[in-house]
Order: structure tokens, then sequence, then C-alpha cells
């Protein structure tokens, strides 16, 4: 069969990507695979980053870009039996046999579908989403009944010896908002008086757990290091910069814009693994704020890392609170569940156990196989 794959963000080199880009390669092993999208060096990029086999996958010219007219398209699309689309909320007219949508955020902002709309979501094959929270809310603004297909996590763990360092991972990204107050618990407020605006634009909340590590380290917190593994593009390095000026004289650590072999090595390396995206949101007016599934949590997992995870979004789908990892709500929960990790060895033990048990459900195999169940293909 002649599959089509289409991703708007391609060059993005987000989880998004990597899902879609994880379709391609499975589905190449027995079908006839194409990507639309320009640029090849946006291809080999997303290979090396994230260790997907894209060598058999043909590259067509961008049929959803504007640049191409209506009728070229439908042309085209006639000579696929199934077309997937990351959707950024609207939905493709195609003429390929099946026509399967994915999700990979909340969608709630969209207005009512018009009458257009709905005679194009009646061509649609299927819709899948990332997560059980991507699901809710895509099933109410679509009114459908979309399937959960939950992301690949390559698992490549290797023995290291494991060293006192609370590891995060994500990209800078900063929104568009205003700058406004977050809640800070019992925080003192003359440390977050000048980050305010950061942690009200900061996506992914580096902000929030830098100023967290530093609490716990003049509170008496000793020989434990914070590495951010992050990915910074060109537009955000004041962003970034500003963010390593608050780290100044605490044991922080920033890994920039790293390959996959050497993220591998700081999961392996790491103890315990925060994150908090969505933290201080109104989640229900703004899901898209919060983590949706959480690929990095899984792989930290997998390399025996205990997470110390915000309690929403994807992140409550992935932790066992209590069992393989914790959950949080407040920073000070956040805080009296890494320190007891930190104090209580055998606990840890038992949870980075836990934890690479539990990272096991989330496979490519896994995947693959569930994705030629839904799709049949």
């Amino acid at each position: 069969m002649r599959i089509g794959i289409f991703d708007p963000y391609l060059d993005d080199l987000g989880g998004g990507e990597k899902y879609m880009m994880a379709i391609a390669e499975c589905l190449a092993k027995d079908h006839s695979v194409t990507v639309f999208w320009d640029n090849d060096r946006d291809l080999k990029e997303l290979q090396e980053r994230f260790s997907i086999n894209l060598s058999s996958i043909a590259l067509h010219k961008n049929i959803f870009s504007k640049k191409v007219n209506f009728f070229e398209r439908i042309f085209i699309t006639r000579m696929f039996d199934a077309i997937f689309v990351l959707s950024d909320g609207s939905i493709p007219f195609v003429l390929s046999k099946k026509l399967f949508l994915h999700f990979q955020q909340p969608m709630q902002h969209l207005s009512k579908l018009s009458i257009k709309e709905k005679l194009k979501l009646w061509k649609v094959t299927s819709i899948f989403c990332n997560s059980q929270f991507t699901k809710s809310f895509i099933d109410k603004t679509f009114n459908v009944n979309s399937q959960v297909l939950y992301p690949p996590v390559n698992l490549l763990p290797k023995k290291a010896k494991k060293e006192n360092i609370i590891l995060n991972v994500g990209r800078l990204r900063v929104k568009n908002v205003t700058a406004r107050d977050v809640p800070i618990g019992d925080y003192n407020a003359q440390h977050f008086k000048s980050l305010r605006i950061e942690i009200a634009s900061d996506y992914k909340k580096q902000s929030t757990i830098i100023e967290t590590f530093k609490k716990m380290i003049r509170e008496g917190l000793q020989n434990w290091k914070f590495v951010i593994a992050i990915s910074v593009k060109k537009e955000d390095k004041e962003a970034f910069e500003s963010l390593q000026k608050s780290a100044e004289g605490f044991p922080i650590e920033f890994v920039v814009n790293q390959n996959n072999k050497k993220l591998w090595d700081l999961y392996n390396r790491a103890k315990i693994y925060w994150h908090a995206t969505g933290f201080g949101e109104d989640l229900q007016k703004h899901p898209e704020y919060a983590e949706h599934f959480g690929i990095s949590t899984v792989e930290a997992m997998s390399a025996g890392a205990v997470p110390v995870v915000i309690n929403a979004g994807g992140q409550k789908e992935i932790v066992e609170d209590n069992k393989s990892g914790f959950l949080w709500d407040k920073i000070e929960d956040l805080i009296d569940k890494s320190l007891k990790l930190i104090r209580d060895q055998n606990l840890w033990k038992d949870m980075s156990k836990a934890a690479q048990e539990r990272s096991r459900k989330f496979t490519g195999d896994r995947f693959c196989k569930e994705l030629k169940e839904i799709t049949n293909l």
C-alpha cells in the first residue's frame, strides 16, 4: 500500500514529530511510505535526534503548503491508500482511500465546527490521540470518540553508576502572555520577584524548578546537582541567557542541544527526574499548557531515574503515584517527595526498579503493534 504522512511542524523536532516519524518507520516495514515536506535536511536531523530509521522513506514536496493549489493536492492524494496528518486543529480535504488524524495536544480554543468542517470530518477514517488527557478535549471539541495511542519510547538504558543528579529535559518554549503572579506556596517572594515574567511565559517551567532547587540548596541540601538538558532555538537565546543568569552560584548545569546518545548518558546517571509543565496554569481553560504525554519522563524511568512530576496532563497516565514515582500538586510537595528519595536509599531503590518496569508499557514495539491494529494496515 502507498502511505502518505504530513506534519506541519516537522522542523520543530518535538514530540509530535517523533510520533509521526515513528508511524513512518513502522509502516515502511510493509508499505511504501512518503513524507510530504520540502526540506530533506529536516528529515536527516530527525533521524539523528531521535534515532529513527527513515532510510526507506520517500520525500515529496509539501502538497499541503499554501503554495500548492487545491486541485493539484487533490490529484496527488488520489494516488495514496492512506494519509496520516498531525492536525493543528484543521481538517484537510483529501481523496486518499483512508485519512487518519493525529492530535498531539488538546484543542479547546476552536470555534463551533462549520458545516464544511463537519463534512470533511465525515471523510476521516479514524482519529487518535497521544493520551487520555488529549482525548478528553478532542472528543468534546469535535464530537468524536477518538482512540488513544501512546507515543513510542525508544528505551536505551545502560548500566551506569548513578550520581546525585536531579534531571529535567525539555525544550525552551516561551508563551506569548503578559506577566502575572504564579502560585508559589510559602516561598520567599524576593527570590521570585525578578523572575515572575519568565515563570509566567515559560512553557516548560524551567524557571520554576530552578528556583525550587535553589531553595533546597539554601535550606541545606548538599552534594547534589541539578542538570537541565534543554533545546534552545536562536529566537529564544535571550530567554535562555536569563535562565542561566538565575542559576549562577548554584550547582546547576545546563546541557544544550545535545544528541540522543548524550541525553541517554544523563538519564543513565540521574537518580531523580523532575517535570513541572502546567504548574500554575488553568489547565481546564488552557489544556495546551500541560504536558500532553511526557516522553522524557518515560525515558528517564527506563534508566532508573525516579520521576517526581506534576500531577497534571499526561504525567498522571505514566507515573503510578507512590509506586513507580511521585506526583505533586504544590511546590512544597515536590521538595518533600524529592527529599524522601534523597534521604531513604531503600525507598529510592524500590521506586527505581518499579519505574523501570512501568516504562516498558510504552515501547516502540507496542506502538507499532497497536498502530497496525487501529488502522488495519
